[in-house]
């Protein structure tokens, strides 16, 4: 797991972020899609980017590029996607 690479408040702002934007697209509770959001925020916080904002931005990116969503369930995102 991820837990010894990044220190607590960072973990923290990782699983908000993964909640936050899973829980705003109808796919978000479907495991590839977790996993694929999940993969792009570890991305960010290992690019040096943990801020909650980046980590919900990375998230977002990754919604845009799941497979099988389509344009109309991203369009029903609070987050304009």
């Amino acid at each position: 797991m991820i837990e010894g690479s990044f220190d607590a408040r960072t973990l923290v702002c990782m699983n908000i972020a993964l909640d936050q934007v899973c829980e705003h697209t109808p796919l978000g509770e479907q495991h590839e899609v977790r996993e694929r959001v999940a993969q792009d925020i570890i991305r960010c916080a290992k690019s040096g980017r943990t801020t909650l904002g980046a980590f919900i931005e990375a998230g977002e990116r990754a919604l845009v590029h799941t497979p099988g969503e389509t344009k109309e369930i991203r369009k029903s995102t609070p987050y304009g996607l």
